[in-house]
């Protein structure tokens, strides 16, 4: 053979193996999707679209890029200077304001939608994301309203995408070992379970209020930051003027933390911390869906705001881990159960450090079991008992507990639907949402007025005086489930589904 065409055959094929690799290393970026439903990229990278990235949604794009099998390639906020740092974080990826735009035009390049906007706004981005066919995570609460839960709650098994709920708690030993010793029937039957939170810690009711009889809405009206987009911002809620801000008489700060407290954006302190809490009565039970439930509120609370306080019991029905029917006793703003007289005389209840941001107490016929937020440091009471009890492990531990929610999802995703389960898809984070959802359906009801009956004359007291009847006060809210309704108190339904701003409304449902 001619030196020529050895060198050129050697060319060639030299010319052949570096183009390969080339294409592989193209290849290798490729996002999951392009290869179809159920198909792994060989990049094993999960490729992520953020909405609303500037405050809880900067910690979960961390959590999600630390698991070392996600990158963060797109990210969405309507308010720029707050989202500016994460922005910055993540300088390759592409910045969008408005999340239509974003799916429109980049849905063909990503995998996955991490949604960590106000309440308001969850479901309809969701729900969108879903419908493309990307693999959702919701920040909890997963919606704002009983509905949307209900809307979102079987969507994932219909277009075959894992779904997660920002619910760390669910991934949590603590909610796994406290099921083990119900299971066992180390505390016997339980009829009751006490949670508890010391929230709010933000301005609603007559806490932290603007004016001397409550939280308002100031008339008065501001110009909004050019940095941010306020309509877009209201999405499905009533739009409102910006409003003056606490540098005068009167004046709010919405954003970007103390929307919470406003129903129009937020859910209160259940849409805040009731996921953490709630979830392990539900879970450690079996509990369904609530049959009734009634409430006691005070400090300021409106049709506006929430309380700044409230004890709301929710009732349920017997559940196939339960003997009976069980009450789970809710309790915000600093209000505490009795304290347990199985614990030691000087140990504190009910706060830090044992009790951050909350716990739960669960009441059972042959003893009693405790746990902080997320069913954190569980144990059995007396704790004595702990060295007396050797429950064999039942479920499976999640690798990292609490943190390891966020990876778990990221695994899931890059498995592909029906290959991996995860602690809180939407199936099962529904039912949890719409327990707390119950919970706000009540307290808001106390400030529902009955409606006037034109032929019917005006309630007075007894000076005379005209005065409203609020019927949701001092009752049992009867809950028809299957119909989503509340039975005997008709007017606070308006809270089971709401009404959404032009132009608005869920997909793919």
């Amino acid at each position: 053979m001619k030196e020529t065409e050895k060198k050129g055959n050697a060319t060639s094929r030299r010319n052949f193996v570096k183009q390969s690799a080339v294409a592989a290393a193209a290849f290798t970026i490729v996002p999951r999707f392009v290869l179809g439903k159920g198909f792994r990229a060989p990049s094993d990278t999960l490729y992520i679209a953020s909405v609303g990235i500037g405050g809880k949604g900067n910690s979960d794009i961390k959590a999600f890029v630390a698991s070392g099998k996600a990158k963060s390639a797109f990210l969405c906020d309507v308010d720029q200077d707050y989202a500016s740092k994460v922005f910055n974080m993540y300088p390759d990826a592409k910045r969008y304001i408005d999340w239509r735009e974003m799916f429109d035009k980049e849905h063909k390049n990503f995998d996955a939608v991490h949604i960590a906007t106000p309440d308001h706004t969850h479901a309809v981005v969701g729900s969108a994301a879903m419908q493309l066919g990307k693999h959702t995570w919701i920040q909890k609460p997963m919606a704002h309203d009983v509905y949307e839960a209900r809307m979102l709650a079987n969507m994932g098994k219909k277009y075959k995408v894992q779904t997660q709920m920002g619910n760390q708690g669910s991934s949590s030993d603590g909610v796994r070992q406290m099921s083990e010793w119900y299971d066992a029937g180390i505390i016997g039957d339980v009829t009751d379970v006490y949670c508890f939170t010391d929230r709010p810690v933000w301005p609603q009711g007559d806490h932290q209020a603007n004016t001397p009889n409550g939280l308002k809405w100031p008339k008065e009206t501001a110009t909004p930051p050019s940095t941010l987009n306020w309509d877009l911002w209201q999405g499905t809620a009533p739009g409102k003027a910006y409003p003056i801000g606490q540098d005068q008489p009167g004046g709010i700060k919405v954003l970007p933390f103390n929307w919470r407290g406003w129903w129009d954006y937020g859910t209160g302190v259940l849409g805040d911390m009731g996921a953490h809490i709630l979830h392990g009565p539900m879970t450690v039970l079996g509990l369904q869906y609530v049959s009734s439930v009634q409430t006691s509120v005070g400090g300021g609370g409106s049709l506006e705001t929430g309380p700044s306080n409230s004890y709301t019991i929710l009732h349920f029905p017997k559940s196939p881990k339960t003997n009976g029917p069980v009450k789970v006793h809710w309790m915000d703003g600093g209000i505490l159960p009795p304290r347990p007289e199985e614990l030691d005389p000087s140990e504190l209840w009910g706060t830090r450090p044992m009790y951050s941001d909350g716990g739960m107490l669960f009441v059972g016929t042959k003893g009693k079991m405790v746990a902080g937020c997320y069913a954190a440091r569980a144990r059995l009471l007396p704790v004595s008992r702990m060295d007396e009890v050797n429950v064999p492990e039942k479920y499976a531990r999640v690798k990292g507990g609490t943190e390891g929610h966020y990876a778990q999802w990221v695994e899931a995703c890059l498995a592909g639907y029906g290959n991996m389960e995860t602690s809180s898809p939407f199936e099962k984070a529904a039912l949890l949402t719409e327990a707390m959802l119950m919970c706000n359906l009540a307290i808001r009801g106390a400030n529902v007025p009955k409606a006037a009956d034109p032929a019917a004359p005006a309630a007075a007291d007894n000076f005379g005086r005209s005065r409203l009847v609020y019927p949701a006060r001092y009752v049992n809210l009867n809950y028809d489930a299957a119909n989503m309704k509340v039975t005997n108190v008709p007017e606070v339904n308006q809270f089971v589904k709401r009404e959404y701003r032009a132009p608005w409304k869920l997909s793919g449902i």
